[in-house]
């Protein structure tokens, strides 16, 4: 009888989530179709979760499993004293008239009472361990898998300064403010704790404001700088989570403090290594990924192709959190791998597949999430309100998002040939909204009264910011005077290579004002790029044999026939050219013009490929 009601109830609740993405996809399109831009598809789904969460929380059914007379509960408390150390346990074992029994441990007790939870909310709250596992890993890959690869590598310097170094002053001001305003409250929350908290909600997802920039055509610039670091601010605050974790661990107030000193370090090179680690692995199946497509015929199955390509990205995911790593971390530099290397490698067919399923996968998977945000904060039973510590963390998270942009923003000015105006300042501090993310590290654990408040400030964030925030970026762009309907300059990179992939070295004349100037990092990068790997992963030119000429037969040998002859390169554009994507009449509608060759061009997200596509459109 238990178990057919939990299937019951689990079937209502997955259908009301259902129905819920439904109704939130057709109110989008309503608003897209009236132009209606002062709410995002992330909000309207946020605001439909709270409208569902409340019916669920007080119109519900009776809670059936106490009163089902076929449905037996027991409370059972240990017969002697336990130690501390191994209590409560993760597996009991009872036994029963001589046959044992197990029970897995599934959290505390909900600090609601019995007769308040109904059936279906209480089926209502999943197991957080599906975010990681399910619902994050296709968001961050296509975060890769869809970047403007150009914007971000023009900027990488100024990125990785925003999203390492930002972040880290972002935790501690964060943590420092709520440490004073938790010495107010009368719960008992150490500055550890607060460093904790810091650290969640530190992670930024401006995926609103992101839309709209997309939209609008904001100035790429102010785009790539916004994207890139909420990218990657995302990795180094999930790490930073992980080190600080470590740390608390190793934490003793009775060691001396030199064992506290060391203790600190050691959490030090966890995060270094933690981070670099995971960026290898997430590298590494990226490159493997490359290297079949590109040593394989496999394309020329191409479901089989996209079919490698799916498992082989998700396994990045996989392998990290099997080697102790960051899976996220993993798979976001898998996704920029695989669009940097593995995608001009890919059949035609394979590219839009590829591009569509996980476009796809992102956007119910994200609206997913926000509504499930919002009928959380009615059905999710731990939730602790401390109004204080909510209003305390705002001010917080303002003032460090200020302390984090204003101050670096002056430092890399100081070295930038292209300054990042103060209006585009302004803009990136507006654009530090909470999400996803910063939600599943909350929901993770919810066991301590601390935890409970962190995910209830955790959540009303993620819900203000992405509602009204969100709601407010046209507004402010036009009162920033921001440029918005700039022609991207993605079509110059295609015109800079002939059919064969060569590309020309680009004078100064011919950059357009929205081009930027590469920094040395990235000049660098790209010198190596050109030389070595992309020869070595793609069909691109020129080749080994001139880039590596002093390699002789290796350089042969890691050579395929289409990069010698141009074969391939010339195939995929006659391909292009005719329209023959190989996926019907489903794929030509997306092209902004009904026509499958407008495809690649019909929409921001696609990877960009200065081999394949190159004088293609």
């Amino acid at each position: 009888d238990y178990k057919e009601l939990e299937h019951v109830d689990d079937s209502l609740d997955l259908l009301i989530y259902l129905i819920l993405l439904t109704i939130a996809i057709l109110t989008t399109w309503v608003f897209k179709k009236k132009r209606f831009k002062f709410i995002h598809e992330s909000g309207v789904s946020v605001i439909l979760g709270l409208i569902i969460g409340a019916i669920l929380r007080y119109t519900g059914p009776v809670h059936t499993y106490s009163s089902d007379p076929g449905i037996t509960s027991l409370n059972v408390s240990p017969a002697k004293e336990v130690s501390t150390p191994v209590f409560p346990p993760n597996i009991l074992k009872m036994n029963v008239s001589g046959q044992t029994f197990i029970y897995s441990i599934s959290g505390p007790e909900s600090n609601m009472r019995p007769e308040d939870i109904t059936d279906i909310q209480e089926k209502a709250t999943f197991d957080p361990e599906i975010f990681f596992y399910l619902i994050l890993p296709p968001i961050i890959f296509n975060a890769g898998y869809s970047m403007r690869k150009k914007h971000f590598f023009h900027n990488i310097g100024s990125i990785l300064t925003f999203a390492l170094l930002g972040t880290v002053i972002s935790t501690f001001v964060i943590a420092a403010i709520m440490w004073l305003v938790a010495k107010t409250m009368t719960i008992s929350i150490t500055f550890l704790e607060t460093l904790h908290f810091g650290c969640i909600i530190s992670a930024t997802d401006p995926v609103t404001t992101l839309a709209i920039f997309t939209d609008l055509n904001v100035d790429p610039t102010l785009n790539g700088l916004v994207l890139g670091e909420s990218l990657l601010n995302d990795a180094v605050a999930l790490v930073l989570v992980g080190s600080l974790e470590d740390y608390s661990k190793l934490f003793d107030n009775n060691e001396s403090d030199a064992s506290q000193v060391i203790a600190i370090f050691k959490s030090i090179l966890h995060f270094f290594t933690i981070f670099f680690g995971s960026v290898g692995l997430g590298a590494f199946m990226g490159i493997l990924t490359a290297l079949l497509t590109k040593y394989t015929h496999i394309r020329d199955y191409p479901i089989l192709e996209t079919s490698l390509f799916f498992l082989l990205s998700y396994s990045s995911y996989l392998l990290a959190e099997v080697a102790s790593m960051s899976g996220i971390v993993s798979v976001l530099f898998c996704g920029i791998c695989q669009a940097h290397y593995t995608f001009s490698n890919l059949s035609q067919e394979s590219k839009v597949r590829t591009r569509q399923l996980f476009e796809l996968l992102n956007f119910l998977m994200e609206n997913f999430i926000f509504s499930y945000i919002g009928v959380s904060m009615f059905t999710f039973s731990r939730h602790r309100f401390e109004f204080l510590f909510i209003l305390g963390a705002l001010l917080a998270i303002g003032v460090a998002r200020a302390l984090n942009i204003y101050p670096l923003s002056f430092l890399l000015n100081l070295g930038r040939k292209k300054k990042i105006p103060c209006n585009f300042q302004h803009m990136m501090w507006f654009s530090g909204l909470r999400g996803a993310l910063s939600f599943a590290l909350a929901i993770k654990n919810t066991v301590t009264e601390p935890r409970q408040v962190f995910l209830t400030t955790t959540s009303l964030i993620a819900i203000f910011t992405v509602i009204f925030c969100g709601g407010l970026t046209t507004p402010l762009l036009g009162f920033l005077k921001i440029p918005i309907g700039v022609i991207q300059d993605d079509s110059n990179d295609t015109n800079l290579c002939d059919r064969d992939g060569y590309e020309e070295p680009e004078a100064e004349a011919q950059r357009t004002p929205t081009q930027v100037r590469r920094s040395a990092l990235a000049r660098t990068w790209k010198s190596i790029d050109s030389a070595v790997l992309k020869p070595l992963l793609t069909h691109s030119r020129p080749t080994l044999m001139d880039t590596m000429h002093w390699m002789g037969p290796v350089a042969r040998w890691l050579t395929t026939q289409e990069q010698m002859t141009g074969e391939y390169s010339s195939r995929e554009h006659e391909a292009f050219a005719k329209g023959d994507t190989g996926v019907g009449a489903g794929a030509a509608g997306l092209g902004a013009s009904g026509s499958s060759a407008s495809l690649p061009r019909s929409s921001g997200s696609l990877p960009q490929d200065e081999n394949s596509l190159s004088n293609g459109d």
